[in-house]
C-alpha cells in the first residue's frame, strides 16, 4: 500500500474545537487551514480569524508557542473552497447538528480530493446516518473522529467506522493520529457517544444521584472522586465546569433522545442542579461560575438547596481517606463497603453503579474491555478504568457485593449483571484481561491487541492491569542496577545494541548515585555498544539536584565539601557532552534545574510535546551549578556567530533571564524558542514512541560515524554586560517585580555567563565558566536567604520569595 502522506488539512468549523484542532496540527508542522461561515462584516474570513486569535490567549495553551497560530490558513465557505482540492484530510466539527452537517457535506464535497479523507468529529451523533448524507462515492473515506477537549493535552482519539468505510482508511487515519498529532486512538462502536462518553457521563449522572442521596456537597464529593480514586484531581463538578455544563448536558441529551428504549433510560435525565444551572447561564469556568464561582481569592461552591454560592473547601472524612489509602482495591472495596460512614458509602456505591453499567454495556459499546477501560484512562484521567479495579479488587467477590445490593435495592437501577460475569471464561480466570486478551462480550472470546504498523514504535504500549505485559521497569537485560539507576538493554526488542539509563529515584531527582550510574553508562557504552539513552518509563524527566542527599554532605564538610560534589557533577556533564558514543535525553514532562542540565549536555535530545523545562534553581535560593550557566553562556556565542552583526548580549540576555527568573517552557515548541533543545533535536507527540525515538536516533548517529565535538573555546560578554545587566535587574529590583535575593541571585548568574570581570569579547572555555559557575553556587549555600529557601522548599515543597 502506497504511503499516506498528510500534507495539508481542513478543518470546517472554527469553535472552540474545530480552532483548538487545527492549533494541534501545526504544533504538529501540519499545514492547517480553518473554515467557518462568511462573516458579514470585514474581512470575509473574520470568524476564522478571530478564533485564531484567541488560540494565543487560552489557557491552557492549544499552541506549543503563540508564534504558530500565523500557520494556519483562516478561510470561508464562499471564497475559499478550491483550498479543499489540495487537502489529504478534511475533519468537520461543526455544532452537533446532523441537518447542518449534511448540508456542509453537499457545499464541500465537490471539491475534495480523490484520495482525501473525511472525517466527522462528533461526540456522540450517529456516523451511520450522516454517512447515509455524504454522496456514494464518498462514503468509503468518511469516518467519525472524536477529540477530546483539550486535543492538544487529551490523548484519546476515537474512530467510528460505517459500514461502508474502508478499513484501509481507519488504518492511514489511526497511524496520522497516533505518529503525527500522539494520540491513543481507540476503534468504537456506532452507538450514541461512543464509549468513553458513554461510561463518563454515565459516571456523573450516577454521581449526582449518590451525592443527593447520601447529603453530600460538591466539594465533599469532588475530593472523594478526584486523585482519592486515582481520577483527574478535579473530580467531577469541577471537571462538569472546566468542560462546561451546557457541553456535558448535551451529551446527557443524546442518551436520552436516542436510547429511548434502554432500560437504563430514566437515569438519563438531565440532574435538576444541572437544568437550574444552565437555566441561570452558570455553564462553568466559560462564563465565571458553575458548580463553583470565584469570588476575589476565595471559591465558593453552588449550594442546591438554598439556591446560592456558598464557601466551599469541605474535605473527605478522615477515616474514609485512610480507606482510600489502602494498599490493594480490594481491601479498600470491602472496607468502603462495609462502613456505615455516608461518604464511605457513597464511594462503594458510586463504584458498585460504574462497575454495573460497564459490564451490561461491554457488548453494546465497544469490541473488548481493555478499550473501556483505556477510553477512561486517556480521555477521563484516570489510573485505571473500571475492569482493571473491579478485577484487582477481586472478580468473584465483587460480583457477588454487586449482585447483593442489585437484588437488596440498593443499587441504582435493578438490571442483573451479564450471565458471563458469573459462569464462563472471564468468571474461571478471574477476571475480563487476561495474557492472551481482554474479554469482547459480544463474540464471547478474549480478545487479543489488534497491532498495526504503527503500533510497533511503541515499545512498551500502554497495557492494562491483568495483561501482563512486559513492563519497562523490569524487561530487556540488566547490565547494572542499583537504588538510584538501571542501565539496560531491549534485547527482546532487537535492540541490544544501546544501552538505556532510567533513573529510579523519586521523581528522578540526580544525587550522587544517578551521577555514578549515568558514568558507568557512558563507560560500557563506549566500550560495547553504539550508543546511551537517558529515559525513564514515567514522568518527570528529572525535576533536579537531590537536596536531600546534599544536607548531610554539607553539614559534615561544609561548603568545601559540596564544592567537590558539584565538580564532580559538572564534570560529568562533560563526561556526557563528548562521550565517543552518541548520548541522547528521552525528555518528557519536567526537566528542571539538574534535570535541564543533564538533557542539555547530551549529544542530543528526543523530547515530547509535553516537556517542561529549564533552570529553576533560584526558588531554593541558589544558581544552576551543573553546568546550566556554562551552557547559556556558550550557546549565546555560538548564536552571535552566526549572526556577527549582532551583540553578543543580544543572546546572552535570553538566557540569564531565563535562569534569573525561572523561566519554564510551557511545551517543546518553545523549549526550542528558549534555547534548552536545538532546531536538530526531534519533538515526539506520542510519548509511547519516545524510547523508539531516542534509540533510533541513538543509532542513526553512531551509523552515521560520530564523533563528538571539539572542546569548546567562545567569547564572553565581559564586564560591559555584566553592569548593563545589573543595570536592569537594580530597576527591577526598585520597581518592586523582584525581591533583594532574587537581585542578588540575578546578578551573580549574570556575573558568571559575562564570564566575570574580564574584557568584552575575551576567549574562554567551558572549564573557566564552570569554575565561575561552581564558586558561586557554593558561596551562596552559607547565604542565610538561600538557606531560608532550602529548607522552606524541603519542608513545604513550595518556593520561598525573600
Amino acid at each position: 500500500m502506497s504511503n499516506f502522506m498528510v500534507r495539508k488539512v481542513a478543518v470546517l468549523g472554527a469553535g472552540v474545537m474545530g480552532a483548538q484542532i487545527a492549533a494541534h496540527l501545526v504544533n504538529a508542522k501540519v499545514e492547517a487551514v480553518l473554515f467557518d461561515l462568511p462573516a458579514k462584516e470585514g474581512s470575509k474570513s473574520g470568524i476564522a480569524i478571530k478564533a485564531i486569535e484567541s488560540l494565543k490567549k487560552m489557557n491552557p495553551a492549544p499552541l506549543g508557542h503563540p508564534s504558530l497560530a500565523a500557520f494556519i490558513r483562516p478561510a470561508n465557505y464562499d471564497d475559499d473552497l478550491e483550498l479543499l482540492r489540495d487537502c489529504d484530510l478534511v475533519i468537520e466539527a461543526i455544532a452537533e447538528r446532523l441537518d447542518w452537517k449534511l448540508d456542509l457535506y453537499r457545499k464541500v464535497s465537490p471539491f475534495l480530493a480523490e484520495h482525501a479523507i473525511l472525517a466527522t468529529n462528533t461526540s456522540g451523533l450517529s456516523i451511520g446516518s450522516l454517512a447515509e448524507g455524504v454522496e456514494a462515492s464518498l462514503r468509503h473515506r468518511f469516518c467519525g473522529v472524536h477529540f477530546f477537549n483539550p486535543p492538544r493535552y487529551m490523548p484519546l482519539v476515537e474512530l467510528i467506522a460505517t459500514r461502508d468505510t474502508e478499513l484501509a482508511v481507519v488504518d492511514r487515519l489511526e497511524a496520522f493520529l497516533t505518529s503525527t498529532l500522539g494520540k491513543h486512538c481507540i476503534r468504537a462502536k456506532d452507538t450514541p457517544n461512543f464509549i468513553a462518553n458513554r461510561i463518563g457521563i454515565w459516571g456523573i449522572l450516577a454521581t449526582v444521584r449518590e451525592a443527593e442521596r447520601f447529603e453530600l456537597s460538591f466539594d465533599v464529593v469532588d475530593d472523594l472522586t478526584g486523585a482519592r480514586l486515582g481520577r483527574a484531581k478535579s473530580g467531577t463538578f469541577r471537571t462538569a465546569d472546566i468542560v462546561g455544563l451546557d457541553t456535558v448536558a448535551h451529551v446527557m441529551k443524546t442518551m436520552q433522545d436516542q436510547l429511548k428504549d434502554d432500560p437504563f433510560h430514566p437515569l438519563y435525565e438531565t440532574p435538576a442542579v444541572f437544568a437550574a444551572l444552565i437555566g441561570k447561564g452558570a455553564l462553568g469556568q466559560k462564563t465565571g461560575a458553575g458548580f463553583y464561582r470565584k469570588d476575589g481569592k476565595a471559591i465558593l461552591r453552588f449550594d442546591a438547596a438554598k439556591g446560592d454560592y456558598v464557601p466551599s473547601g469541605a474535605k473527605a472524612d478522615e477515616t474514609v481517606a485512610r480507606i482510600l489509602k489502602k494498599k490493594t482495591w480490594g481491601e479498600r472495596l470491602q472496607l468502603l463497603r462495609e462502613s456505615k460512614n455516608p461518604q464511605a458509602q457513597f464511594v462503594w456505591s458510586l463504584m458498585r453503579d460504574n462497575f454495573q453499567y460497564a459490564a451490561i454495556k461491554l457488548a453494546e459499546i465497544a469490541d473488548n474491555a481493555r478499550d473501556v477501560d483505556l477510553a477512561m484512562r486517556f480521555g477521563f484521567g484516570a489510573n485505571e478504568g473500571p475492569f482493571e479495579i473491579w478485577q484487582q479488587a477481586g472478580w468473584a467477590q465483587v460480583a457477588g457485593w454487586i449482585r447483593d445490593d442489585i437484588e437488596q435495592g440498593r443499587a441504582l437501577f435493578t438490571a442483573p449483571l451479564p450471565d458471563w460475569v458469573f459462569e464462563g471464561p472471564v468468571a474461571e480466570r478471574g477476571g475480563v484481561h487476561q495474557p492472551q486478551g481482554s474479554w469482547s462480550a459480544a463474540r464471547g472470546v478474549f480478545a487479543p491487541r489488534v497491532e498495526q504498523p504503527v503500533h510497533r514504535r511503541q515499545l512498551f504500549s500502554p497495557a492494562v492491569a491483568g495483561e501482563n505485559a512486559s513492563s519497562p521497569a523490569t524487561a530487556g537485560d540488566t547490565l547494572f542496577e542499583d537504588d538510584s539507576i538501571r542501565l539496560w538493554t531491549l534485547g527482546e526488542r532487537g535492540v541490544d545494541d544501546v544501552v538505556i539509563a532510567s533513573i529510579k529515584t523519586k521523581v528522578h531527582a540526580i544525587g550522587p548515585g544517578v551521577i555514578a550510574g549515568l558514568l558507568k553508562g557512558v563507560e560500557m557504552a563506549e566500550r560495547d555498544y553504539k550508543g546511551l539513552v537517558v529515559w525513564s518509563p514515567d514522568d518527570p524527566f528529572s525535576v533536579g539536584a537531590d537536596l536531600q542527599a546534599m544536607l548531610p554532605v554539607f553539614m559534615s564538610g561544609g561548603a568545601k565539601a559540596i564544592e567537590a560534589e558539584e565538580k564532580k557533577l559538572q564534570e560529568a556533564m562533560l563526561r556526557l557532552r563528548y562521550a565517543q558514543v552518541p548520548t541522547v535525553a528521552a525528555v518528557s514532562g519536567m526537566a528542571l534545574g539538574g534535570g535541564c542540565e543533564l538533557a542539555i549536555h547530551c549529544a542530543r535530545r528526543v523530547a515530547a510535546l509535553e516537556s517542561y523545562i529549564g533552570l529553576v534553581e533560584v526558588g531554593v535560593g541558589l544558581i544552576p551549578g551543573a553546568g546550566g550557566l556554562t551552557y547559556g553562556a556558550r550557546r549565546a556565542a555560538e548564536e552571535q556567530a552566526a549572526a556577527p552583526d549582532a551583540a553578543l548580549l543580544d543572546f546572552l540576555k535570553k538566557y540569564v533571564m531565563a535562569a534569573g527568573t525561572a523561566q519554564v517552557s510551557r511545551s517543546a515548541i518553545e523549549a526550542q524558542a528558549m534555547g534548552w533543545l536545538l532546531e536538530s533535536d526531534q519533538i515526539v507527540f506520542n510519548r509511547s514512541e519516545l524510547l523508539y525515538a531516542a534509540i533510533r536516533e541513538a543509532k542513526s548517529m553512531s551509523d552515521a560515524g560520530w564523533r563528538p565535538p571539539r572542546k569548546a573555546t567562545f567569547r564572553a560578554a565581559g564586564r560591559d554586560a555584566m553592569a548593563t545587566i545589573a543595570a536592569q535587574l537594580v530597576n527591577m529590583r526598585d520597581g518592586g517585580l523582584i525581591s533583594a535575593h532574587d537581585f542578588h541571585l540575578g546578578k551573580t548568574i549574570a556575573e558568571v555567563m559575562c564570564g566575570g570581570d574580564i574584557e568584552p569579547g575575551s576567549m574562554v572555555d567551558e572549564e573557566w565558566i564552570m569554575t565561575l559557575e561552581r564558586k558561586a553556587f557554593v558561596s551562596l549555600l552559607t547565604h542565610p536567604k538561600t538557606q531560608e529557601r532550602i529548607m522552606g522548599m524541603m519542608q513545604t515543597g513550595k518556593p520561598v520569595r525573600n
